[in-house]
């Protein structure tokens, strides 16, 4: 036993001592955790400041020195540790606060340590090798010395700062400025050479990226600020304002402000200059750049390059320098398809081989006619032809292909304009298309004679067995001989789109085809389709728009491989036979077939692979259960003959993946456009007493026509609330409807996102919004740009002074042959207090037919509208005043509209309408003003409505002002009281 007391005794005393311990972390825990977290603040403020100086750094190429980024990651560790440590402070009980206490101390002393390290008196950085720019050009330089030196005189001048480098496609201007890039990074003339390439379309925050990582010389390189472009845009500012540089942007397209991306204003100052290359000499002018236009190359510039490129030993091959000379002038000067042409001949040695080379040449460029091409009709036909891989959904695979088409026309491949209707077209210049089909002649199993003007078909020698693809596109062909059967075992693509009068395939044709993929006879006048079509069992895609003689088609039921079958417009009386078993198709277009009537039940619901359905057509309606049980449908378009079909397809769990689509409810008029962008439901002729419409989340339009039993049209919408993306709502001609919405419902929507209302011919309707008892929610119509009311006759007033709130973003407001309108703001008990009702972003203010108009607002309210652009009164014989109010200048006196351009009003209204304006307008010297029509923009203390006006004058008492009639002051500027007087750009009367 007593063995056993020593180590006993010695225990407790060391017991006692770590007790003694453990009680002192427990006491001052607090203490501790203030003091860690005290440590922390500072080490991480440190970490801050030294990353802020070595960002700036790394973007002029500096590198950080290896201790700095050890010290860095080691402040990396702490912090997750000390993260750890609070999330353990955060759920400490009480009885374990003396453990963590010991913890909490020990990693305090390592903070201060680290801390104690993170001074680097010796600086952060440390130079790295050269970056003052990259070599970017291995040829020598061809043609348009005078450019180049005209380019260079600008850059060693002073007096110009940004330079714009113009000229067509292919014509050398890249090629140009890469030889001027080398030569100022190799003479070091400037501090930096930075080379960007600008992304079509503009995008800034990819802009500013590229240019901070040409200026780091590093791929890895980021601007900080994340999405804020303004934060990156200072930043890129402040670090390009350092050194004297010289900043490339190559092939720009749009203009765009250099502030908005950070790139300094060059100046003598900074000794910074600018040089912009574009296809439009448009961009480069707006952007203040001194042109220089790069011209075509000369003959003998552009024989050089060829012999350069094809080899000079032609010269040697007898009788071929004639030859070499003509097929040069075809050219035209453009280096890039002088390149391509030599590259495609280098070798050929034979003078026939060259002979052909020229004729074809001088064939294609004289005759083709170069269509344009839409920017989904590129894709489709990219994915038909297998060029885009397959991929998970039709939106992915034409996102690749418009990223594709993007690059094609960055690289000058392609050119884009746009067509009649604003929308994007893109066409292939005729030289660089003759090349491109130089270079897959043949040789590559490809026959293209598309645009050559062509009326019969080649015979059955020019159908080779080795022709893999065949474009016959936009000739003359009316027929195609009944004996041809062309032998092409290999041919996969065949093109006829575009003969108007082909009107007939004979049965034998296609016989020799059976690797036939894909055919295309759109806009023929084909009236009927061989029977061999329905052997073509490895068919994809049959593209058969604007056929419009083309009433039937044979049997499809062998085509199991048919992915795509379009028969947009064509005459079409029943759905081909065989149809429904075609269980690979992804794409169906029967809209606009005006003879087609009906689908059979079940035909549809059996193409389970569907990805794009339009069914658009007057006549033609589905069941809502056919298109529901599509699980796969990306687009559609079609109609529905009565709401609940709709709404038993929007609300089936496969309508939620649909991403475009135009869906039509009722009798909708086959005359009817929207003109919007989808996607966008429209209701007509439908009686909504008991059954509410379902609206889709991610609808942009509603069109609501002729329906019934909506007293207020929008309460009777179901899920409205949840269409965050609604953006415009028409409706016309529903007889009951009475109020848009009646905040007295229990199921009112909120239309914050709305941003144009159009309200056409509806004769109940008395106000927009029914407010009654409860409280007015300010926000209803927040977002409302343009608001169109026309024959709504029970309408007297059109905004209730409660609502004025809801329309701050107002751009456009037009009403139109409203019998009874009275008030455009409603007069209230409120007046007294609201004399000024402000439209800040006002543009547009039209006033049409409205014989009871007698006031704007109130008699004594202005309307203070700054940013308002034009006024057109007409038909308006009861209004005596326009009381738009001018804004103030700093001294308290008014400024004219800055923006005010027209002011519009009829001979029947002038003769009634007084206008006051505290200013001065200018006037049409064909359209003369008469005495009794007085312009008048502010002035609210006038004559009151319904005074007289004296000949001469209107007397403003409240600001000691006579404003006089101004006639004939065309540009002339006058005082009247000491006011200055400057004119308005047009008033015109009609």
């Amino acid at each position: 036993m007593e063995l056993l007391v020593e180590p006993i005794m010695e225990l407790v005393k060391c017991l006692g001592r770590s007790a003694c311990t453990c009680l002192n972390y427990h006491l001052n825990f607090d203490e501790a955790v203030s003091e860690l977290r005290r440590e922390w603040g500072v080490l991480n403020s440190r970490k801050e400041d030294i990353n802020s100086i070595v960002r700036t750094e790394v973007l002029w190429g500096k590198e950080v020195k290896h201790e700095v980024q050890d010290w860095l990651e080691r402040v990396e560790e702490i912090s997750k540790e000390v993260q750890a440590i609070q999330e353990k402070i955060r759920r400490v009980k009480w009885h374990s606060r003396g453990c963590l206490g010991k913890l909490v101390c020990k990693k305090i002393k390592v903070m201060k340590k680290i801390r104690e390290q993170g001074c680097f008196p010796d600086g952060l950085v440390v130079d790295r090798p050269s970056t003052c720019g990259v070599i970017m050009s291995n040829d020598n330089p061809v043609g348009e010395d005078s450019a180049k030196e005209k380019i260079w005189g600008y850059l060693v001048g002073n007096e110009v700062r940004k330079i714009g480098v113009c000229g067509i496609g292919g014509v050398g201007k890249t090629t140009i400025m890469k030889h001027i890039n080398d030569e100022l990074v190799r003479e070091a003339k400037f501090d930096k050479v930075i080379w960007v390439t600008v992304s079509y379309p503009l995008d800034v925050i990819k802009l500013q990226e590229n240019i901070a990582r040409a200026i780091a010389g590093d791929d890895r390189q980021r601007l900080p600020g994340g999405e804020d472009k303004e934060r990156r845009a200072a930043e890129l500012k402040s670090v390009m304002g350092r050194v004297r540089h010289v900043l490339i942007l190559d092939d720009v397209w749009e203009v765009f402000s250099l502030i908005e991306v950070g790139i300094p204003e060059p100046a003598i100052q900074n000794g910074s200059k600018i040089i912009i290359t574009s296809r439009s000499i448009d961009v480069c002018q707006n952007m203040d750049c001194e042109i220089v236009k790069v011209e075509p190359l000369s003959f003998q510039e552009s024989f050089n390059l060829f012999l350069d490129k094809v080899g000079q030993h032609v010269l040697q091959i007898p009788s071929l320098e004639g030859i070499l000379k003509l097929i040069v002038e075809e050219c035209g000067g453009l280096p890039l398809a002088i390149v391509v042409i030599a590259e495609s001949m280098k070798g050929e040695d034979n003078i026939e081989v060259w002979n052909n080379a020229l004729t074809e040449l001088q064939k294609r460029v004289k005759s083709v006619t170069d269509y344009p091409f839409g920017r989904e009709g590129l894709a489709e036909g990219w994915i038909d032809e297998g060029l885009i891989d397959v991929l998970p959904s039709r939106k992915a695979a034409y996102d690749r292909g418009h990223a594709f088409l993007n690059r094609l026309v960055k690289k000058c491949l392609l050119e884009k304009t746009v067509d009649w209707r604003g929308v994007d077209v893109f066409k292939m210049h005729d030289v660089m298309r003759d090349m491109a089909i130089k270079s897959i002649g043949p040789e590559l199993g490809y026959m293209v004679t598309a645009g050559m003007k062509m009326t019969e078909v080649p015979d059955e020698h020019g159908w080779g067995n080795y022709l893999k693809k065949v474009s016959l596109v936009g000739n003359n062909i009316s027929k195609i001989p009944l004996e041809l059967s062309p032998n092409c075992p290999t041919l996969s693509t065949l093109i006829l789109s575009n003969n108007y009068n082909l009107s007939e395939i004979p049965e034998s044709f296609f016989e020799g085809m059976p690797e036939l993929k894909v055919l295309d006879l759109s806009e023929t006048g084909i009236e009927v389709l061989p029977n061999s079509i329905s052997n073509l069992e490895k068919l994809s895609s049959m593209r058969l728009r604007w056929c419009q003689r083309l009433r039937h088609l044979p049997s499809l039921a062998k085509l199991r491989a048919l992915k795509k079958l379009d028969l947009n417009r064509s005459k079409i009386e029943v759905v081909p036979q065989g149809m429904e078993k075609l269980i690979s198709l992804e794409y169906l277009d029967l809209s606009d077939c005006y003879s087609l009537v009906e689908i059979p039940m079940g035909m549809l619901s059996n193409l389970s692979n569907l990805q794009y359905l339009l069914l658009v057509s007057e006549k033609l309606k589905i069941k809502g259960e056919e298109v529901a049980r599509l699980s796969k449908l990306e687009t559609f378009e079609g109609g529905f003959n009565e709401i609940q079909g709709y709404n038993y397809f929007v609300k089936s769990q496969d309508f939620q993946i649909l991403i475009d689509y135009d869906i039509e409810v009722g009798e909708v008029p086959s005359t009817w456009s929207t003109g919007q962008a989808k996607p966008t439901v429209s209701i007509n002729n439908c009686d909504l007493g008991e059954e509410c419409m379902v609206l889709p989340d991610n609808i942009k339009n509603l069109m609501i026509w002729e329906c019934k039993n909506m007293r207020s049209s929008l309460n009777k919408v179901a899920l409205l609330e949840k269409a965050t993306e609604l953006r415009s709502c028409y409706i016309s001609k529903c007889e009951d409807m009475e109020c848009v919405l009646d905040l007295d419902s229990s199921s009112c929507p909120i239309l914050d996102k709305l941003e144009e209302l159009s309200l056409d011919i509806l004769p109940k309707l008395s106000v927009l919004v029914r407010v009654g008892g409860v409280a007015t929610p300010l926000h209803i119509f927040s977002n409302l740009k343009m608001l169109w009311i026309r024959e709504c006759l029970g309408m007297r007033k059109l905004l209730p002074v409660e609502l004025l709130q809801s329309f701050q973003n107002l751009e456009q407001i037009d009403v139109d042959r409203c019998e009874q309108m009275e008030e455009i703001i409603a007069s209230s008990d409120l007046d007294a207090l609201s004399s000024k009702f402000t439209f800040p972003k006002l543009r547009t203010l039209l006033l049409t037919d409205l014989p009871q108009l007698k006031s704007i607002c109130n008699a004594k309210g202005v309307m203070v509208c700054d940013s308002i652009e034009k006024i057109q009164i007409s038909r308006c014989r009861e209004l005596k005043r326009i009381p738009v109010q001018l804004p103030l200048l700093d001294n308290g006196q008014p400024s004219p509209l800055p923006r005010l351009k027209e002011i519009w009003i009829d001979e029947d209204s002038k003769k009634w309408i007084s206008i006051s304006v505290v200013g001065n307008w200018q006037e049409e010297s064909q359209a003369p003003v008469s005495n009794e029509l007085r312009v008048l923009l502010n002035a609210p203390t006038c004559a009151d409505e319904g005074e007289a006006v004296e000949e001469g004058g209107i007397k403003d008492d409240a600001h000691g002002v006579n404003f006089k009639t101004v006639s004939n002051v065309e540009g002339q500027q006058e005082k009247e009281c000491g006011r200055e007087v400057k004119p308005i750009s047009m008033l015109r009367t009609f």
